[in-house]
């Protein structure tokens, strides 16, 4: 372009231009070959102006937009120093064409691309991962201003109902965006509201900035659900609507976006699968950090449903972690500001954010300011937790399987010694476990004095079998029930969102255990005691940790869930059990390419994509050793989760992803199908395929079973080395929580029953509960759930418990209870009483009644009869349909009841399902 007509860069460039443009939705054509009939979106090459010929013009419904300035690959490294010569072009006239200056400018190799937009008050380049789509330059040009322009628009921040934390960090990062900066971190401590903070930001830029969609991103799915809640629960200041009737707020829980929505919430493990064009399972996207630091980034490709324009803004929580590096590309896919949340960043987070801290708001500050309170420390020491200890031979033990925990008594052959960092790994001493817990329980009065009750504390432990060991301990100590100690994981069969409410919310549990669940980013803000029986290394991660006992919590709130409370919750404190308080901490990172690497890692790095040489050899390696260790039965288990392919063959795919021979081979064959393309391509597009075969065996299910198989062999459970503790009472519950519950779910039927088609019928129309059907109430779950997860319907049975007599015993599912909680709250039960009971009383009703009549049933229909009622109490309605399902039809189905009841069998469906739902 420098001169001469049709002085093109290199072809490869050229081509990888074409390619990306036509991805974006350009048509490419030749400035002799111009066809305007082909699109309405056209990248034309080599248009003249009155300087010279352009590389690209880019037409939107014939109009010039803007330009693409193009360069050979190695003019990378200088793609800046081209700005002024594109510019020129810009701001040229075009043959036959009285243009305007060209508002959008590129830079691009092919391979990297520069981007100036020159409706910017102060036009500034920045790197795109791609081109832009024509509709944006479209409806951008429909706009009075650009965005960055807009920003520069928004007024003065209203401060009345915000910390003067909040204001500082909302001030400076609008001050960021007005200056164009790209990305900004915001440091507040938590508890500081940085999510209330990041919301009341995002409105701002919604409203004054006329932002189209703001991306806020997490790395856990309960992170999410969490930030969807407060985005339900904000009212700003200038407006008596809520956040959610002003502006749509979309989680997401597919690859589906929702054109219509202005803030989505994701976790970026699905971010990144709606890039790939990929579903994404639960088990991957709970998925937090990885250890595993690979060669090459995760590989993102342009995917034209979710172009580089989607977002305006990224909102990053937690932003501190390994994650966002490891994740790293899926961000700079988006051309967006980026605005990262953490209490705790650490040097790779003050990097990626450029060093822009717009706000810097410690704990320390936190505290003197009365955000949050502090802590004490107080220590427990024991001679195994430090020391470790040793085992004689001939000494009797039990042995133990890590997943099946069954056990089995044997005498040692040899000694056996143990160090304090292999307890409740290798070998389980439960007196350790015990002597702690008996020490937490007898100093609690020095503790926390004047307490009737155990406060809410949270156990840190070392696994979910460790989380077990203690669970079970704790319970025998302090003498008390299963609800007196749960376990809050992932992996807990009870929704971990039912177990955290509680928590949270009511008298018990009072002291919950966790590996990691609630380890980061989660409010329980009557927690007053850590107590940590595991060691950290990380600095970060320690802090974030100690984070969850920081919330600063009201007397009258605090006295709800902990009655003896006599003030407001001053402070908490951190029991050291392990020494934690007092080991080396680092700052967190990425492990680096070694044999300490976790295998659960090495499988979560495949199944994400990474591909790593090393990764692959590492993991072939452990699935080597692992077949050597695992039975017939064992083995076969994994084929069926291996899509048929055996462990050998897993492992020898993994190898032949970076085997030069087996490469070369593949890409003999390729060439030998595409004779077209050159033996460099072959071989990448061969590399491609086998990592691709290879890594794509993996998946959620398979991991969890290699990293379950694996715990099999057994851990020795020392019962040799034993401490003798006493042990301590405890209060009981109190109903004010329990009445609170009752209301509130009172309160929400009564507030949904005119949009939820179940509850306006038993409100308003209870006539109609003969056409109930169990998807009916389970829209009514679900949205429960969305809206009150504290409110379930299990929870809010025992509540009722607490407060009045109930007839049956609590159900087993939530719909069933749903339906009971239902029908007491409208008033057609007096008390509250089991659905299968009511259902049980009117059909007891409805046969005495026919038998009085002329109607007689027999036994053989009275047993057909209470099979359909035993439908009906969990099911709360039937249809012909079902007779030809279970349990019907293993009794000859509709036929059968058609020969038992002949014409009248419709009319006994109909009745029932009018009488039993009454």
């Amino acid at each position: 372009m420098d001169g001469s007509i049709n002085q093109f860069p290199e072809q490869a460039a050229r081509d990888n231009i074409d390619k990306q443009l036509r991805a974006a939705g350009w048509a490419v054509q030749d400035k002799d070959k111009i066809d305007w009939n082909e699109s309405n979106y056209i990248a034309i090459r080599g248009y003249q102006t009155d300087i010279g010929p352009t590389d690209y013009v880019l037409f939107v419904e014939r109009k010039p937009v803007g330009l693409i300035e193009a360069k050979k690959e190695e003019e990378g490294c200088k793609l800046i120093s081209h700005e002024t010569q594109a510019e020129n072009y810009a701001t040229s006239k075009l043959k036959y064409l009285n243009n305007d200056p060209l508002k959008f400018v590129y830079e691009s190799t092919g391979i990297l691309t520069r981007f100036t937009d020159y409706r910017d008050p102060k036009p500034r380049s920045r790197p795109v991962f791609t081109f832009h789509r024509p509709e944006t330059f479209k409806a951008w040009l429909e706009e009075e201003k650009s965005l960055r322009a807009r920003l520069l628009d928004i007024p003065g921040l209203p401060e009345s109902g915000l910390r003067n934390c909040q204001i500082i960090a909302i001030n400076n990062l609008e001050k960021s965006f007005k200056e164009n900066k790209p990305r900004a971190l915001a440091q507040m401590a938590t508890g500081a509201g940085k999510t209330y903070t990041a919301i009341t930001s995002i409105y701002r830029l919604l409203k004054f900035a006329n932002a189209k969609r703001i991306l806020f991103l997490v790395d856990t799915k309960n992170l999410g659900e969490q930030a969807e809640q407060e985005f339900m629960a904000y009212q700003p200041s200038d407006d008596n609507r809520k956040f959610i009737e002003l502006y749509n707020v979309q989680r997401l829980q597919s690859n589906y976006i929702s054109s219509d929505s202005q803030v989505c919430i994701s976790t970026i493990q699905r971010l990144y699968s709606i890039l790939k064009g990929e579903e994404l399972d639960e088990e991957t996207e709970e998925r937090r950090e990885s250890n595993w630091e690979p060669k090459e980034p995760m590989p993102v490709v342009y995917n034209e449903k979710i172009p580089i324009e989607q977002f305006d803004f990224i909102v990053i929580d937690e932003c501190h972690r390994s994650i966002y590096n490891l994740w790293k590309q899926v961000l700079d896919y988006f051309d967006a500001f980026l605005i990262g949340l953490t209490a705790t960043p650490d040097k790779r987070t003050f990097g990626f954010f450029n060093e822009n801290v717009v706000s810097e708001y410690s704990h320390e500050e936190a505290v003197a300011d009365g955000v949050n309170v502090g802590y004490d420390v107080y220590i427990i020491e024991t001679e195994i937790s430090q020391h470790g200890a040793n085992i004689k031979a001939k000494e009797f033990v039990d042995k133990r399987e890590r997943l099946s925990r069954k056990k089995r008594f044997e005498e040692l052959d040899e000694d056996v010694s143990y160090s304090k960092k292999e307890l409740d790994k290798d070998v389980v001493n439960p007196s350790q476990i015990r002597n702690i817990i008996r020490a937490f329980k007898n100093k609690l009065p020095e503790i926390f004095p004047r307490r009737k009750e155990v406060p809410k504390t949270l156990i840190f432990a070392k696994t979910d079998s460790h989380a077990d060991d203690i669970i079970q301990i704790v319970r025998e100590e302090f003498n008390e029930g299963n609800e007196f100690c749960n376990k809050i994981t992932y992996k807990t069969e009870e929704d971990p969102k039912s177990v955290l409410a509680r928590f949270r919310n009511s008298y018990n549990p009072r002291i919950a255990v966790t590996v990691a669940m609630i380890s980061v980013g989660i409010d329980v803000k009557p927690l007053e005691c850590l107590l940590f029986m595991r060691d950290v290394k990380s600095k970060g991660y320690f802090e974030q940790m100690k984070g969850r006992g920081t919330r600063t919590f009201g007397y009258d709130d605090l006295k709800k869930v902990t009655p003896s409370a006599f003030s407001a919750k001053t402070h908490f404190v951190v029991v050291d059990a392990v020494g934690v308080t007092k080991s080396l901490k680092t700052d967190s990172r990425p492990l680096e390419r070694k044999r300490s690497t976790s295998m659960k890692e090495l499988l979560e790095a495949v199944t994400m994509g990474v591909r790593d040489e090393d990764l692959f050899i590492s993991l072939a390696g452990r699935l080597a050793r692992l077949e050597n260790q695992l039975t017939d039965q064992e083995k076969e288990t994994f084929e069926e989760k291996a899509k048929g392919k055996t462990i050998s063959e897993t492992a020898k795919s993994l190898l032949n992803a970076y085997n030069p021979d087996k490469i070369e081979e593949k890409a003999q064959e390729i060439k030998k199908e595409n004779p077209e393309i050159t033996e460099t391509q072959a071989l990448k597009i061969a590399k491609e395929n086998l990592s691709t075969t290879a890594s794509s065996i993996f998946n959620g299910e398979l991991n969890k079973y290699i990293e379950n198989v694996r715990k099999v062999h057994e851990q020795i459970i020392d019962i040799v080395n034993i401490d003798n503790v006493t042990k301590a009472e405890w209060g009981k519950d109190s109903v004010e929580k329990a009445t609170e519950i009752v209301n509130d779910f009172s309160m929400y039927m009564k507030e949904h029953k005119d949009e939820i088609i179940a509850l306006s019928i038993f409100y308003n129309q209870p006539y109609r509960l003969r056409e109930l059907t169990s998807s009916m109430v389970k829209d009514v779950l679900e949205k429960l759930k969305l809206d009150k997860p504290l409110l379930a319907p299990l929870y809010v049975w025992q509540a009722y418990e607490q407060l009045e007599k109930v007839n049956g015993k609590s159900p087993k599912e939530e719909l069933i209870a749903l339906v009971s909680l239902i029908r007491r709250v409208t008033g057609m039960d007096e008390k509250l009483t089991a659905y299968d009971k009511t259902v049980d009383r009117n059909f007891q009703k409805w046969v005495f009644d026919k038998q009085a009549g002329a109607l007689k049933f027999n036994e053989e229909q009275m047993t057909w009869l209470r099979k359909m009622k035993d439908h009906i109490a969990i099911s709360f309605h039937i249809e012909v349909d079902d007779m030809d399902r279970t349990p019907f039809d293993a009794h000859g189905g509709r036929g059968m009841m058609f020969k038992l009841f002949g014409n009248r069998m419709n009319t006994v469906i109909s009745e029932m399902n009018e009488a039993l739902a009454v």
